[in-house]
């Protein structure tokens, strides 16, 4: 489908290059959904379009239609390039020769008589090679007639350039160089790109992560012999092995054997599944009792977890993108600094003033306006913002994500893992019952077995030893135990896991295992409701559950239940009814819900798809860390705010005196560096964060 032209209208995804920000993708959307019968969407964050279009039209019509926009464009490749590999380059060879200028420049005992040519010799790496791409963005912007931040630092970065080069060659010696200026601006803004796109690159892990659940290998069942295949080879109707411990290699119905099913990864459920001969299995659950043979009934990318996978696939290229607050503003703050410089070096021609008083004059309004604060405004926050975080346990993935957590006033809560510890515990029985069980089940790999035998142990410390032990998937373990024949079964009853205990025939005594609510969830769910969110309780498992643990957490609404593919449909409702929706979630069957989610906070003690999907990654498995996550975050966006705004205050104050050839281009510099000092200042206090 590279260069032919179809019969029929079609979609096709390409890779964008190029974009340094949303308005890049803005661009390049308008430009394609200007051709005749073509509806596009760009995903910035992705750098990926979603394109549908007619059979008069080709892929590399499209390209060509993104080409003239002045960006690149191509067919996704399996593994994207490290586009961030040039970009480390550049800031490491930057940083090396910028620091020895800065540091120099700011002791003048330790300046020679050649200082300012050997100035310019350190800059000039820097403020070429290592500038190249705003440069060159903003050479594509000036094509276009628009302006970016790119737009901003280039121009920054080259009236400091050339004014130190205008004074070094034809100046009396007494002029003041900005060729550290210019560096510094470069290095600052080459370290907050570089984490940018890092940042970006992990847009498409959460697929990756999902798929990487899958078995790799499975063993197939052949005339009556195992053979060892790739998953790749294994087709419909195939039976396969599925051994405890191991992963169900696909999707299946059970044709021999008797286990339970750990499905929590996708399901949500807490308590295992028993399955027997007809019962259907998903691909990617764990085999946790005994031996099955299943038949496959859908392989590859029919299967539930692929299905999942472009779920979550979906859910991240319909996220509307948040455009940068400083991009937003620099549409029309360059071109009027621009108007403002041109106009006071026409002014003061027009007025008698010499060539170089207009100059000056003209030179001082571009540096006054430099974008060293503006450029620095987002990242230095968000730098320190995300390395408090870190110390926190809490990860903000990048820029994109501030916005969102002001607006939220819905908190979407899984329960497994997040609300609850996802473990079965348990919560009612003692005595010889437990003692007696207990030994029988320490034999047992089923995780309601072992709960009961971790209990008895910690009550009772070693426990006696068990003869002729045996295991009946769905009915329970029996064994004999100190001369006594005792038969442990469970049974699904109110809230709770109820386990019966029986020996030499009589029913002696029942345990209550549950998963059991985590000690600090119901003081997290008061914070959340201190910050204007309310809170509603997601699962899979049953209602009675949910309300019970509801209770106990303190949120009064619950969805039980519920599917992967209902977690994102009650996302979506919510959303429909106008909310601003945060999922905190920590399972695979989260994923896609969290990427749906306004803001998607993942707990970092769940599954890397989660944790991939989400906006925000709560380290320390405490949900009151998506409290701290969402304070954090609104005082990061905050402090960007801020910085933004005396970026412009300080500069546009002096715009007038600099157009009036009241402001020498060194006290314009000065200026400069006073607002960048304000704004570093200022995004440190982040630091103490509590």
């Amino acid at each position: 489908m590279n260069s032919t032209e179809v019969s029929a209208a079609a979609r096709v995804e390409l890779a964008i290059g190029g974009m340094t920000c949303a308005s890049c993708a803005a661009r390049v959307e308008r430009k394609l959904n200007k051709v005749d019968g073509v509806t596009a969407t760009v995903n910035y964050a992705t750098e990926k379009a979603q394109v549908s279009y007619p059979s008069g039209l080709s892929v590399d019509d499209l390209k060509a239609v993104v080409e003239a926009a002045g960006y690149s464009a191509r067919l996704p490749e399996p593994e994207a390039p490290d586009d961030t590999r040039d970009l480390r380059k550049r800031l490491l060879v930057s940083a090396s020769l910028t620091v020895p200028l800065v540091v120099v420049a700011m002791v003048p005992a330790w300046q020679s008589a050649a200082w300012p040519w050997v100035s310019l010799v350190l800059a000039a790496p820097v403020v070429t090679w290592g500038a190249w791409p705003f440069h060159r963005a903003a050479a594509v912007n000036l094509r276009h007639a628009t302006a970016t931040m790119d737009t901003l630092i280039s121009l920054g970065v080259v009236a400091s350039v050339a004014w130190s080069l205008y004074a070094l060659v034809f100046g009396d010696g007494h002029h003041h160089l900005y060729f550290e200026v210019a560096a510094a601006v470069t290095t600052f803004i080459l370290a907050g790109r570089h984490f940018e796109t890092r940042s970006k690159r992990r847009a498409g892990a959460a697929l990756r992560a999902l798929m990487d659940l899958g078995a790799k290998d499975v063993t197939v069942l052949l005339d009556g012999e195992e053979h060892l295949v790739p998953i790749k080879d294994l087709q419909v109707g195939a039976v396969f092995v599925a051994r405890p411990g191991e992963k169900i290699a696909t999707d299946g119905v059970v044709t021999e054997g008797g286990s339970a099913v750990d499905t929590s990864m996708l399901t949500g459920e807490s308590v295992p599944v028993e399955v027997g001969p007809g019962d259907a299995v998903t691909g990617a659950t764990v085999n946790v009792g005994g031996r099955l043979l299943v038949r496959a009934t859908r392989v590859g990318a029919d299967t539930r977890l692929a299905q999942m996978a472009r779920l979550v696939e979906s859910a991240q290229n319909g996220k509307a993108e948040v455009q940068r607050l400083a991009d937003r503003v620099s549409a029309v703050f360059v071109p009027a600094v621009v108007f403002a410089a041109l106009a006071t070096l026409v002014g003061w021609l027009a007025t008698g003033g010499s060539a170089d008083a207009a100059f000056t004059a003209a030179v001082a309004v571009l540096i006054i306006a430099c974008p060293c604060a503006l450029g620095l405004a987002t990242p230095t926050a968000l730098l320190v913002g995300t390395g408090r975080g870190a110390q926190l346990g809490i990860l903000i993935k990048g820029p994109e994500v501030l916005e969102s957590t002001r607006r939220v006033d819905t908190v979407v809560l899984d329960k497994t893992g997040t609300v609850t510890t996802g473990r079965m515990t348990l919560v009612e029985g003692d005595g010889e019952v437990l003692r007696l069980a207990g030994a029988v089940e320490a034999a047992s790999e089923h995780p309601i077995g072992r709960a009961i035998a971790d209990a008895a142990r910690e009550r009772f410390g070693a426990l006696p030893a068990v003869t002729e032990f045996r295991s009946t998937p769905g009915v329970g373990v029996a064994g004999v135990v100190e001369g006594r024949v005792v038969s442990v079964g469970r049974a699904p009853g109110g809230d709770v896991t109820t386990v019966g205990v029986t020996w030499d025939g009589e029913l002696h005594g029942t345990l209550a295992v549950a998963d059991t609510i985590k000690p600090t969830s119901a003081r997290a769910v008061a914070e959340l409701r201190q910050l204007g969110l309310e809170p509603i309780l997601l699962t899979g498992d049953n209602a009675g559950v949910a309300r019970a643990i509801a209770a106990e957490a303190g949120i009064g609404e619950i969805v039980a239940e519920v599917l992967p593919e209902g977690k994102v449909d009650v996302v979506k409702r919510l959303q429909a009814e106008g909310r601003v929706v945060a999922m905190v979630g920590d399972g695979v069957n989260d994923a896609a819900a969290l990427a749906q989610a306004d803001l998607g906070l993942a707990m970092g003690t769940g599954a890397d798809a989660a944790i991939e999907a989400g906006d925000l990654t709560l380290v320390r498995g405490d949900l009151r860390a998506a409290a701290d996550a969402i304070r954090l975050a609104r005082r990061t966006l905050a402090t960007i705010k801020g910085n933004l705004f005396w970026a412009f205050a300080y500069n546009v104050a002096a715009l007038p005196l600099a157009a009036l050839g009241l402001l020498d281009p060194m006290i314009a510099g000065a200026a400069m560096a006073c607002s960048s000092a304000f704004v570093v200042s200022n995004s440190l206090r982040l630091r103490r964060f509590r």
